[in-house]
């Protein structure tokens, strides 16, 4: 799939435009010129740590909160005036935001009441949306009676049950435990797919993002960091910031010198260009070193150091070592029943290797 395409876009799913939008409290800036665009039928992620305004920005889009200024359109019309009930989009929230006093049928219908839909095709749209959560035969329970994931679940039925052409999430999955989070993840994908409506989705755990999204937007203390597919922000994240925020990330000093980088009197072997930047950082990850011998191959970067710890985790292991520059990384293998015993031990001398294709440059700078 190309970066330009979204997997099942539904006929009437609207893309949404943002230009501009800066909203501040006081002299914090939670959003600062913020300008984004999301594709029709594309399942888009805002991810950031606590405080960032990602949250923020989804409410802007929900209608909650008014920036100061900027653009904000569905499609080709401007919605920054319109009132929440008018902008037809449907809206799961962190705590799901269910009626305590209605059975799973009358939250469900909720929407629908207030579009005034005939009860007879009410009910039947009730039932069709809680099918499409596999929530099929729950209309007559109390909401007490109902597990966190059942919970999450009829929260989404109420945001899709009036069939909008967009659908906000900030953090529904946020009170589950790991298991069901890890599954309902999936589910929430493969429902998106057969609905194909455009949907913005809110959350700071990054393994969450990278799983479901179609593309996903950086935002850090209000600013727009980098908007990419999982894969480019992964493997070629835009700065230091979003590099240290998106997986496990060590940052080596490195010089230029003329056409090369050098780390200590070695020059680097490379596949990329190097960045244009007065400061640079070599960016490595723990999955892609390994413990070398006397490996010839030209194509990899080779690091002398010390080990410092050996944890064991299971299905892996992290080896620390102190490079000569007093700079400590980690290496992360897969353990087998032999690995531990043949692994350097802590004071070992060791050499760290990574191959060009995976050896990273980014500017020093967030």
């Amino acid at each position: 799939m190309s970066q330009d395409e979204s997997p099942h876009p539904a006929a009437d799913a609207l893309p949404i435009t943002i230009r501009g939008v800066t909203k501040t409290y006081g002299a914090v800036h939670a959003l600062n010129e913020v300008s984004l665009d999301v594709r029709s039928g594309e399942f888009l992620t805002l991810l950031g740590a606590s405080g960032s305004g990602k949250t923020t920005l989804l409410m802007v889009l929900a209608g909650f909160t008014r920036p100061d200024r900027g653009s904000v359109k569905f499609g080709e019309t401007e919605i920054i005036r319109t009132p929440p009930h008018l902008r037809g989009v449907g809206m799961v929230f962190q705590n799901y935001a269910l009626f305590p006093h209605m059975t799973v049928d009358g939250n469900v219908g909720y929407p629908l009441r207030l579009r005034r839909v005939p009860a007879q095709q009410a009910q039947e749209r009730i039932e069709q949306a809680l099918e499409t959560v596999q929530l099929g035969g729950f209309g007559g329970r109390q909401i007490d009676q109902l597990s966190g994931g059942q919970k999450q679940r009829v929260a989404l039925a109420r945001a899709i049950v009036f069939e909008p052409r967009i659908l906000l999430m900030d953090e529904p999955l946020s009170a589950l435990d790991k298991k069901l989070r890890d599954r309902m993840q999936i589910e929430l994908r493969d429902l998106h797919d057969t609905l194909g409506m455009t949907t913005v989705y809110v959350t700071h755990d990054q393994r969450e993002a990278l799983t479901m999204s179609d593309r996903i937007a950086v935002i850090n203390h209000g600013r727009l960091m980098q908007l990419d597919d999982p894969t480019r922000l992964y493997e070629r994240p835009a700065n230091r910031f979003v590099a240290d925020f998106i997986g496990d990330s060590m940052f080596v000093p490195v010089r230029r010198r003329g056409d090369s980088v050098y780390h200590g009197d070695t020059a680097l072997t490379l596949s990329d260009p190097i960045p244009e930047a007065d400061a640079l950082l070599l960016l490595l990850r723990p999955e892609r070193l390994q413990v070398l011998d006397d490996d010839p191959d030209p194509a990899m970067n080779r690091f002398a150091g010390t080990v410092s710890n050996l944890v064991y985790q299971g299905d892996s292991y992290l080896l620390y070592a102190q490079l000569t520059d007093s700079v400590e990384i980690a290496l992360r293998g897969m353990t087998r029943r032999d690995t531990l015993d043949t692994l350097p031990k802590v004071g070992d001398p060791v050499t760290i290797g990574v191959h060009a294709d995976d050896t990273l440059l980014i500017a020093d700078e967030d």
